[in-house]
């Protein structure tokens, strides 16, 4: 991976990890008192935390691992460089994969049943894209 993938990588997942804090606290500002007042399922509240959480850290992981993957130098070959880089990428994607089945939690926490088995549905075909397609655009191990 190239220094300049690397960082513009580090970045996204930067940004990424600061959208889903924000995502979280709106969360926290606009679903909390419903869920204190019994109009929120507690189980999916609670779970859809916990996965904006996981999320936000491996983005944060990804970040650390792409900034590492940029450092170069003499302390760091080019195969651990790679090394770095893919487990940049299976963060990113892990945060990414959480992230996106978040709206299915909250529109099934707040009761819209049909609207979540949407977003669920179309989560369920992005893992299996995922699943298909992302060891073809993984980070090489020569890299």
């Amino acid at each position: 991976m190239g220094d300049d993938l690397a960082v513009s990588n580090a970045n996204r997942s930067y940004s990424l990890a600061a959208t889903s804090i924000a995502i979280f606290t709106f969360m926290l500002i606009f679903l909390y008192p419903r869920f204190a007042s019994g109009e929120v399922s507690a189980l999916l509240f609670q779970a859809t935390l916990v996965v904006m959480g996981v999320a936000t850290f491996s983005f944060v992981f990804a970040s650390l691992h792409y900034y590492g993957s940029s450092l170069g130098g003499p302390r760091m070959d080019d195969a651990e460089r790679a090394r770095y880089s893919r487990r940049g990428d299976r963060f990113w994607l892990l945060g990414y994969t959480l992230l996106f089945l978040d709206p299915s939690l909250i529109l099934f926490s707040v009761g819209l049943v049909v609207v979540g088995s949407a977003w669920f549905a179309l989560w369920l075909v992005y893992v299996l894209f995922v699943i298909r397609y992302f060891p073809r655009v993984q980070t090489s191990h020569k890299s």
